[in-house]
Parts: structure tokens; C-alpha cells; sequence
């Protein structure tokens, strides 16, 4: 069987995106190869069984890089590994280094922000290893083109789309989550989830959209499920309270609720107790969204999103079938959009069969054939 080291500074315990990510990418992998893997402290717990896990210090980030750097090296002289991939750009260098010290090649899964952050230092040092990678793997296609703008040449470049699960039907869910909230069960419940980021566009929603949503449908609510990223590589938090603050100052209190960060059956409730999944990501240079893994999960349990059309978000939302895709700043269109789904809900078989195309199983088949050519 061929070796593969994975080296990642995303991995439980903190479990966002990335982190789950990078938990499916691993299990994937030692589907196909001897895995080993560099990741951070407590990454032994949730890594495949018979995995060989070297762990190192999360944070500051310098002790990481070093820490993970002097592994990578031992791993690879150990292991003698066929590959070496990064989990995303942030250890792209540890990855080529080690690689070209034992022989192996270097790949890196590269997500968006990791491209086209705009740190000089990073720019600087961490670029020229993306170039110099053997083989980069996209998240989306604007990812690929994001690649390919910094000097990867395009047939290096692959395309895999992160993966989702696709969860049995729960027909009580939807009073589950209700009643755990206290929420009027036929109420509007508009959803948002994941990080609070600038980017997200969470605040920016409760002040120039929800008004109008909430003009027609007074009864509408927003649940914000999610908080301020930790250990981020380069994001600009909004807070829930900077969030609320503004619901406050323009009399929509009671329609805005944070629920703080939800995990397994407790988000699946919240995905299937939902009526639309709002996803107003901006348009900013140089932080765009990679993919928007949310929506598909969102499609998973039956949820349609509205989402501005931007980055790797027209990859993840099937305009029509999954939700609706609206030009990026057209407020206007994301109110008609959202009220749409809420008098006339999305198919929620439709939007299943959407996201079967991202399962897990696909996207292992699909890293494993990259890395298996």
C-alpha cells in the first residue's frame, strides 16, 4: 500500500469547517494509503485507527509551524511516503520541505483565504511553495482560479469539492429544535451558520435585509448559529454582540437570536427545524469564500439556501434546485428570494439529491484518484 503523510493545523478539538474537513479527509485517506499525520494536540482521538499521529502545539502559530515542521521531517524519513499533503496553504512549506527531503511528492488541499491572503510575509513565503507544489487541490472553482492567479500553472490544479453527510430524514426534528428554543412552531425561522466573520455578512443582513424581509413576514425570525473565529488564519470578526447591538437599534430584538456554536444532533435539529438557510457572504478583496461548505449541509437535511453569488459559492448552491443564487449586493433580490422560499418552500428531496453529490465517499474516491495517478 503507498504512504501518505498529512500534515494540519485544522483538526479537532476546535471543530469548525475546516476541522471536520480535515477529520473526513483523514479517514478518507487511509481508505487508500498508510496514513500517518502531523496535526495539533488532542488530534490522536479522532484520527483513523491505526493512524500514526504526531502532534504538536497549536498555538501561537510559530510554535506550530516550527513544532510541525521538525515532525513533518522525522515523519517523512520514517515513513517514506509516496506523498505529502498539506491540509491547506498554511503548511503548503512544511509539506514541499519535507517532501523534498525524503524523495516524496508535495500536494496541498487549498481552500480560498490561504491563495489570496494578503499578508506580505505570507505572500512572500508561502506562495512560491504553492507554486512548487507537484499537485494543488482546489475547493471550488474560484479557488482554482485564485490558484492559478498567483502562479500555479492550471495543470497542477484539480478540483474537489469538500464533502458533506447526508442525514435520514428526522420528521421530529423540527418540534425537537422548536420547543428547545422556544419558538412559535410555525414561525419563519430563517437560519444563519458558521464563523462570524466580516466576510459572512451577518451584520449587514439584520441591518439592510431583515428589515424588509420582516415588513412582509412580521412574524419572521433570525437564528445566528455560530461565533468570532479562533486561531484564523486572517479573518475580521463580527461579534454577536456588535450583531445584536444593531437588531437593537433598529427595533428587530425580537426577531434576532444567537444561539451560540451548535455540533452534531443539536446543528441537525437547527438545519431541519429551519425554513431558509441565509448565506450573505460579501464580496471582499482578497477574502473571498472558498467553497461554502454550509450550504450544502444546509441542502443536505432539506434546507434551501439564498446566497449572494460570489467566490466558491456558486459551486455549492444549484440556482433553482438547492436555493437561489443573487448577484452580490442585490438586497433587493435576497428579500424577493427569501420570501419566495417562504411562501413557496424548496423541494427538500431536490435539495438532497443536490448534496449527494458532495458525499464523503465521493470525495475520498476523488482525493484518492489525484493522489493515486
Amino acid at each position: 500500500m503507498s504512504r501518505l503523510l498529512l500534515i494540519t493545523r485544522n483538526f479537532p478539538p476546535l471543530w469548525g469547517g475546516m476541522e471536520r474537513l480535515n477529520c473526513h479527509l483523514a479517514d478518507e485517506l487511509a481508505k487508500g494509503f498508510a496514513l500517518s499525520v502531523v496535526a495539533p494536540v488532542g488530534a490522536s482521538r479522532y484520527a483513523p485507527a491505526g493512524t500514526k499521529v504526531r502532534e504538536v502545539a497549536l498555538a501561537p502559530l510559530w510554535r506550530f509551524l516550527s513544532g510541525a515542521s521538525l515532525a513533518a521531517g522525522r515523519e517523512a524519513c520514517r515513513l517514506r511516503p509516496q506523498w505529502i499533503l498539506a491540509g491547506s496553504g498554511l503548511t503548503a512549506p512544511l509539506a514541499l520541505g519535507a517532501a523534498r527531503s525524503c524523495g516524496a511528492r508535495a500536494a496541498v488541499y487549498v481552500h480560498g483565504l490561504d491563495v489570496s491572503v494578503p499578508h506580505s510575509i505570507y505572500r512572500t513565503l508561502w506562495l512560491p511553495a504553492l507554486r512548487r507544489a507537484d499537485r494543488i487541490i482546489a475547493n471550488s472553482t474560484a479557488t482554482a482560479q485564485l490558484a492559478e492567479s498567483v502562479g500555479v500553472p492550471p495543470e497542477r490544479i484539480t478540483i474537489v469539492h469538500p464533502g458533506v453527510s447526508v442525514p435520514t430524514f428526522d420528521p421530529d426534528a423540527r418540534a425537537r429544535f422548536r420547543q428547545r428554543w422556544g419558538l412559535p412552531p410555525d414561525a419563519p425561522v430563517l437560519l444563519s451558520v458558521g464563523r462570524l466573520t466580516a466576510r459572512k455578512g451577518v451584520r449587514e443582513f439584520v441591518r439592510e435585509v431583515l428589515p424588509r424581509i420582516v415588513q412582509v413576514r412580521p412574524d419572521a425570525l433570525l437564528l445566528i448559529v455560530g461565533d468570532v473565529p479562533k486561531q484564523a488564519l486572517y479573518a475580521e470578526a463580527q461579534t454577536p454582540q456588535s450583531i445584536l447591538a444593531v437588531a437593537e437599534a433598529i427595533g428587530l430584538a425580537n426577531h434576532v437570536r444567537w444561539l451560540g456554536s451548535l455540533f452534531g444532533e443539536a446543528l441537525t435539529d437547527a438545519y431541519f427545524g429551519a425554513d431558509v438557510h441565509v448565506f450573505p457572504v460579501r464580496n471582499l478583496p482578497n477574502d473571498p469564500e472558498g467553497f461554502g461548505m454550509v450550504a450544502v449541509e444546509a441542502a443536505a437535511h432539506g434546507l434551501p439556501t439564498v446566497a449572494y453569488a460570489t467566490g466558491g459559492v456558486t459551486d455549492a448552491v444549484a440556482d433553482g434546485i438547492s436555493g437561489h443564487l443573487v448577484a452580490p449586493g442585490d438586497q433587493e433580490g435576497f428579500v424577493a428570494a427569501v420570501l419566495r422560499l417562504l411562501a413557496q418552500p424548496a423541494d427538500p428531496t431536490r435539495c438532497r439529491e443536490f448534496a449527494q453529490r458532495f458525499a464523503w465517499t465521493r470525495f475520498g474516491e476523488q482525493i484518492r484518484s489525484v493522489l493515486q495517478s
